[in-house]
C-alpha cells in the first residue's frame, strides 16, 4: 500500500481516539504579516501535542500484527510520553515509561493522569540518553515493544496525518503556499513532506529549529547525520542532538534555505505575544513555526496562504518568569549592567537620578567591593522602548560612571543572573 494511503487509513482509525484538530484562520497574524495565516492547532489534541498520532499508529500497527502483545515501552520526558500513556489507556495495554530523574513533577503527574493504572513510570538517569538505553534494554529483556519518539516507520505515518488533515481542512479546496513546522527528531517533518510528495502537492515547506539544537541543519551541511556534542534544552520539544535516520533519508534533499534557525529568547517573545494577543498557551517548540514568520521577506509573505503547525501547548507556568525575562531581553527592553559604584555618600542617589521616567530597576545586588573606594553592583533595568537605554548609557558615561553591559555575555549571565 502506498504511503499516502496508509496515512489516510491511519487518520480514519485515529478518529476513534480524538477528533481532528482545528485549522484556524488567525486574524492577528494575518494582519501583522499581510498574509492568510492559519494555525494547525495540535495543542488542542487530548495531550496538547501531535505526538499522540505517532504513538497511536505505532501501537495500533503492532496490535494488528500480534494482538497478544500486551507490554509496550517508551522513553520520554515530555509529549511522547503523554501521547504514549494516553494510547496505552485507550488500548488497555501495559505501558512502561522511562524518564530521567530530573523530569519536572508536573510532567510526571500529567503522564500518570493520561495513562492511569495502565502505565508504570520508571525514573532512571540524569539525562534522556540514559533513560533511552534503559528503556530499550528493558524492552528486550521483558518481551516488550519499544515505541520510539520519531525514528520509526509507523510513527512517521502517524505524524503525517497532520498533513492529511490540513489538505482536507483548507477553505475552498485550496492548497497552502507554505507550511511552517518545527523540526526536532524529524518525525513530523518527514511524514508531512512524504505525504505531500505522494499527493503531488505544490506547497512549500519551512522547517524551523532552535539555535541550540540545530541537528537537521548540521546534517544537511555535513550531508550525513551528525550528533551534536551539546544542545540547549530550553525548547525541549525540539531539542534533539541527532535527527532520526529514517527521517533524514526522506528530508536529505531539502534546500538549506528552507530551514530557519531561531534563537531561544526570540521564541519566548513569540510565546508572550501569542498569550497576550490571542490567549493561546504555547510551549517553546509550539511557537517555533509562528516565530519563523519574522525571518521571511515581504515578498514571501504578502498575499500568501501560510499554515503554521502549532506542535504543542504543554507549558509549565512555573517557567513563565524565565520566558518573560528572555522576551524582554530579546526585545531590548531589559538589560543587565555591572556598575562600579563609588563608595561615597550620595553616589547611589546620583545614579538613580539618571534614570528616565520609563526606566525601572528590577534587580539590585552588591557583588563585591572591587577596591577600597568602589563596589561592584549588578543592576537589572527594564524600560518601555529600547531607545531609552541609549539615552541612559550616554548619561552614565557623561557623569563618569564606570559600567559594563553584560546582557549578551552568556558566560557571565550563567553565573550571576
Amino acid at each position: 500500500m502506498r504511503f499516502d494511503k496508509r496515512v489516510e487509513l491511519a487518520k480514519e482509525k485515529m478518529r476513534s481516539l480524538f477528533p481532528e484538530t482545528p485549522l484556524q484562520y488567525n486574524t492577528y497574524l494575518s494582519g501583522l504579516y499581510n498574509s492568510e495565516i492559519y494555525l494547525k492547532r495540535e495543542d488542542l489534541s487530548p495531550v496538547r501535542s501531535y505526538k499522540i498520532r505517532g504513538a497511536f499508529n505505532a501501537i495500533g500497527a503492532h496490535i494488528s500484527i500480534n494482538p497478544f502483545v500486551k507490554k509496550f515501552v517508551c522513553a520520554s520526558a515530555g509529549n511522547h510520553a503523554q501521547g504514549f500513556a494516553y494510547c496505552c489507556a485507550h488500548f488497555n495495554l501495559e505501558g512502561v515509561i522511562f524518564m530521567p530523574v530530573t523530569t519536572p513533577q508536573q510532567k510526571i503527574n500529567r503522564t500518570k493522569a493520561f495513562g492511569g493504572s495502565n502505565i508504570e513510570i520508571r525514573l532512571y538517569g540524569d539525562y534522556f540518553d540514559q533513560s533511552l538505553r534503559s528503556a530499550i534494554e528493558f524492552a528486550k529483556l521483558n518481551g516488550g515493544i519499544f515505541v520510539p519518539p520519531f525514528d520509526h516507520r509507523e510513527v512517521i505515518e502517524g505524524q503525517a496525518t497532520v498533513m492529511s488533515e490540513i489538505v482536507a481542512q483548507m477553505p475552498n479546496n485550496t492548497c497552502p503556499d507554505v507550511i511552517a513546522l518545527a523540526v526536532g527528531g524529524g518525525g513530523l517533518a518527514a511524514g508531512m513532506v512524504k505525504f505531500a510528495g505522494n499527493k503531488r502537492l505544490k506547497n512549500g515547506f519551512i522547517f524551523v529549529e532552535p539555535k541550540g539544537a540545530a541537528s537537521f541543519t548540521t546534517a544537511l551541511l555535513e550531508k550525513k547525520i551528525t550528533r551534536l556534542s551539546k544542545t540547549d534544552n530550553f525548547v525541549d520539544g525540539a531539542s534533539v542532538a541527532e535527527i532520526g535516520k529514517l527521517n533524514f533519508e526522506i528530508l536529505k534533499n531539502v534546500s538549506k534555505e528552507a530551514v530557519k534557525i531561531v534563537e531561544e529568547d526570540r521564541v519566548c517573545a513569540t510565546m508572550i505575544e501569542m498569550l497576550n494577543n490571542e490567549g493561546i498557551v504555547l510551549e517553546p517548540a509550539g511557537a517555533l513555526a509562528i516565530d519563523a514568520l519574522k525571518d521571511l521577506k515581504e515578498r514571501e509573505l504578502r498575499g500568501k496562504k501560510i499554515v503554521c503547525v502549532v506542535s504543542g501547548g504543554n507549558f509549565d507556568f512555573e517557567r513563565l518568569p524565565d520566558v518573560k525575562e528572555r522576551a524582554l531581553r530579546v526585545k531590548g527592553l531589559k538589560k543587565y549592567v555591572i556598575l562600579r559604584l563609588p563608595q561615597r555618600p550620595g553616589a547611589l542617589k546620583d545614579f538613580l537620578n539618571l534614570l528616565g521616567p520609563d526606566d525601572d530597576i528590577s534587580r539590585f545586588e552588591y557583588l563585591k567591593k572591587s577596591a577600597r573606594n568602589f563596589g561592584s553592583v549588578l543592576i537589572g533595568i527594564e524600560t518601555k522602548v529600547p531607545e531609552n537605554f541609549k539615552k541612559l548609557f550616554h548619561k552614565m558615561n557623561k557623569e563618569g560612571f564606570m559600567f559594563e553591559d553584560i546582557t549578551e555575555n552568556q558566560a557571565i549571565k550563567e553565573f550571576i543572573i
